[in-house]
């Protein structure tokens, strides 16, 4: 595939047989030779072929092979005569991130940080199918969970107000339409709520390591040698069955609607039409579900701190910084060709990443712009961002999303096998609890890109603007 090279960190696939746009690639030239025989450039192609794509087919430096889209993927199209795409939201609906910050610093911490891990990994269930912290859900539960988001967590016990201030749309996508849920998804869901589920899904405790950007930091309350923790999943079976029931509804549209793409994965329908309103009901809802439990599982996460640390709720200090998601299409306006018009935005592992003044953001970032949480593996770190000016001109206010994978799970099990993997990360400073080992051999460091490298092109490139790092010191995965 032909690539031309933009500017030092942005590559483009120009136009070629039925691509309405070109594809842009923003990567490192060290990066870009990795990727150059990568199917995932063919996919930032195919992207470019959608109805009502404007600008361009976007991709991230994290990107990787998905499905349909590829993971790093961004595309926007226009809400009137555009279409929406499962394949460019992915199976975990809403997968997101959240970083709540403490009062507390690393030598409070460090000589009961196994306890803390410990009562963490017992109060949070992870893994394939496991049961909810709280009872199973009935029905008009779940329903209401669809409706409401994270405010259903708060009005049961579950945090407080305050929290859904710094959630990206305070927790909930009033699009949602719970009826447009299958009885199916539902069930999944009734009895996955406050569950970390697994793959690279984890709940992290950090240090913060260093701070770029002092005045942001003091905003968002971090401290040098500060506690914060990060909680990385989504919206679990509900959402993964939600989008399998509606990619064979849009197979069936597409040729309804005659639409012909180069790839199945990308089937879609315009979204003014039935199936694209239904889908966008039903994601909004699985989005709502995303935001609740990890809402769920913060004010779980704090009660462990409180028990393991012996300590009062005045002593933690936990606050919530903000709440990203990853995998979503959101209604949302843009400038294109000096005219403002409202686009629905695919993106698919790439976060939002708005500049300074736009009203999406709370007040308490809005002339800094929007906070970005970037998680990189168990081993090397995960970072805060905020996001730009530029983004809105070039990338529809968008960003990476973590360090993106270099080497399949497959790949990563076997150079896994035989080791210690568990003393292997006790030995880079990491206290880990894992449901199971195959998915610790699946997550360990050397499947990822270095996340520096990957936060490094967005900066360099003007796009997102580093706040702070982190380093872990306590993992929990399924």
């Amino acid at each position: 595939m032909e690539l031309k090279q933009i500017d030092t960190h942005l590559w483009e696939i120009q136009r070629q047989g039925n691509m309405r746009v070109p594809g842009r690639i923003y990567a490192s030239a060290a990066m870009m030779q990795q990727l150059r025989e990568d199917p995932c450039l063919t996919q930032v192609a195919n992207v470019a072929h959608l109805p009502g794509i404007v600008g361009y087919s976007l991709a991230m430096p994290d990107i990787h092979w998905g499905y349909g889209f590829p993971i790093g993927g961004v595309a926007a199209l226009r809400a009137g005569d555009g279409v929406i795409s499962p394949g460019g939201v992915g199976y975990d609906i809403n997968c997101g991130v959240r970083l709540v910050r403490t009062g507390l610093a690393f030598a409070q911490v460090k000589a009961k940080l196994p306890d803390l891990v410990g009562a963490l990994f017992g109060a949070i269930p992870c893994g394939v199918g496991m049961g909810g912290a709280i009872p199973k859900l009935t029905r008009q539960d779940v329903h209401q969970v669809l409706k409401h988001g994270a405010r259903w967590a708060v009005e049961n016990g579950y945090g407080s107000a305050p929290d859904l201030e710094t959630m990206e749309e305070q927790g909930m996508l009033s699009a949602s339409d719970p009826s447009r849920v299958s009885d199916v998804a539902v069930e999944r869901g009734a009895r996955q709520l406050g569950t970390l589920g697994s793959g690279n899904h984890f709940l992290e405790i950090d240090r913060v390591e260093e701070i770029f950007w002092p005045e942001a930091a003091e905003r968002c309350g971090l401290q040098q040698d500060g506690i914060a923790f990060v909680i990385h999943s989504g919206s679990r079976g509900l959402g993964y069955q939600v989008c399998e029931d509606y990619l064979e509804l849009m197979e069936k549209a597409m040729r309804r609607y005659q639409i012909t793409l180069p790839d199945r994965q990308l089937a879609c329908a315009p979204i003014q039409s039935e199936e694209g309103g239904a889908y966008l009901g039903a994601m909004a809802a699985a989005a709502n579900f995303a935001w609740c439990n990890r809402q769920v599982m913060m004010a779980l996460a704090e009660r462990s701190f409180l028990q393991a640390l012996g300590i009062s709720p005045r002593q933690l200090q936990c606050r919530l910084v903000y709440d990203v998601c990853h995998n979503i299409a959101k209604m949302e306006t843009h400038s294109v060709e000096g005219r403002t018009e409202q686009l629905c935005v695919h993106r698919k592992g790439a976060t939002r990443a708005f500049g300074p003044d736009r009203p999406e953001v709370p007040a308490a970032y809005r002339d800094l712009g929007q906070p970005v949480l970037i998680p990189g593996d168990m081993g090397r770190g995960s970072y805060l961002l905020m996001g730009t000016a530029a983004a809105m001109e070039k990338t529809f206010g968008s960003t990476c999303h973590g360090a993106g994978r270099v080497m399949s799970r497959t790949q990563s099990k076997k150079v896994s096998r035989g080791r210690n993997l568990v003393q292997e990360m006790q030995d880079q400073g990491v206290t880990v609890m894992s449901y199971g080992r195959h998915t610790l051999a699946e997550e360990m460091p050397h499947a990822y890109k270095n996340v520096s490298q990957v936060v490094d092109v967005m900066e360099e490139a003007g796009i997102s603007r580093k706040v702070a790092r982190f380093k872990p010191i306590g993992v929990i995965k399924g």
